[in-house]
């Protein structure tokens, strides 16, 4: 079998590594890239402070981008956020960035916005797209864009969950079903052979993966975090509203807090900020306070009994991809 999204990408795997927000790094990246998949800079990438400044956000981009190139010299991506208009000043200096250091890969969320997938494009760099929630309207959209590579992710998800109620299982075969010849990856409780094994038996043709990762030794999460996620199944964890829709987390005393907001009926937007927004993710898995933060994972943290390195991982994963069974 000649994998479309292994092609596409470049890699001998067709394994992402999701950006992850805070917990992505050099070292993790490059883990990813060197085992034959694909690394993934995410926003903050290696850093542990919050700048609002947009010269100091590129220059720290370039500088974690140089340090994945010292470990690897496989392909890696970058994660790009898309909004329409004059909304996201980051956009123009984060393509220049892509140009200049020849990053061949932009992993783009937020809206569906055509003239800035062109332009990526038109820069030579691969457009892979994973909107929040996927649906048929917008995977036909993004395949009449131009987009490479779909994202179909359920809500069995870690982080920022989509906003409609749609499992793993049913979303993946919905959006290949509408995808036409745009090949789709699936994202969502997807951490071993056997769930890689039952979405590849669906119609993907790829596999996006946060959870597994990020449960790897080369990962920056906090250990006590890890650890805690080594015992915790997906029955354990805590799940209320927020901002745009839902968010899971393992128990702690702030996530317990904002269930109890969610019991009593406060509002979404209330709740985002008792969380202090995504800010609650770096303080809870990135310093491993669960008193101020919180720690989101994925439904398929059931099946994670070890800390193992990334090749390990990607093994494991590959293993369920058809032409390796």
């Amino acid at each position: 079998m000649t994998n479309r999204v292994a092609q596409i990408l470049n890699v001998e795997k067709p394994i992402i590594q999701g950006p992850l927000l805070w917990l992505t790094d050099a070292k993790l990246v490059a883990a990813v890239s060197n085992a034959g998949g694909l690394g993934v800079l995410g926003f903050n990438a290696g850093q542990t402070t919050v700048t609002r400044s947009l010269d100091e956000t590129i220059d720290r981009m370039r500088n974690e981008i140089h340090q994945v190139k010292a470990l690897t010299d496989k392909p890696f991506g970058l994660n790009v956020g898309l909004q329409s208009g004059d909304k996201d000043p980051f956009f123009g200096p984060t393509l220049q960035l892509m140009i200049d250091e020849k990053v061949p890969v932009a992993v783009c969320a937020g809206e569906l916005v055509s003239d800035r997938i062109q332009q990526l494009k038109a820069a030579g760099i691969k457009v892979v797209f994973r909107p929040l929630t996927p649906t048929v309207e917008i995977t036909k959209q993004a395949a009449a864009a131009g987009v490479d590579i779909f994202v179909a992710t359920g809500f069995d998800e870690g982080g920022t969950v989509p906003t409609k109620v749609i499992g793993t299982l049913s979303v993946v075969p919905m959006i290949v079903d509408a995808a036409g010849e745009m090949p789709v990856m699936a994202a969502g409780g997807i951490v071993d052979g056997r769930t890689a094994k039952a979405v590849f038996a669906l119609g993907a043709e790829g596999l996006y993966v946060g959870t597994a990762f990020m449960m790897s030794k080369e990962s920056r999460m906090a250990q006590n975090i890890k650890e805690a996620a080594l015992t915790a199944d997906a029955d354990d964890l805590v799940m209320y509203r927020t901002v745009p829709a839902y968010y899971r987390s393992l128990p702690g005393k702030l996530p317990d807090k904002l269930v109890s907001l969610d019991q009593v009926g406060a509002s979404r937007q209330d709740i985002y900020k008792a969380a202090s927004g995504y800010e609650g993710m770096r303080i809870g898995m990135l310093e491993g306070d669960l008193k101020h933060g919180y720690a989101s994972f994925g439904l398929g943290i059931s099946q994670i009994t070890k800390i193992e390195p990334v090749s390990v991982i990607m093994d494991r994963l590959n293993s369920g991809v058809p032409a390796n069974n």
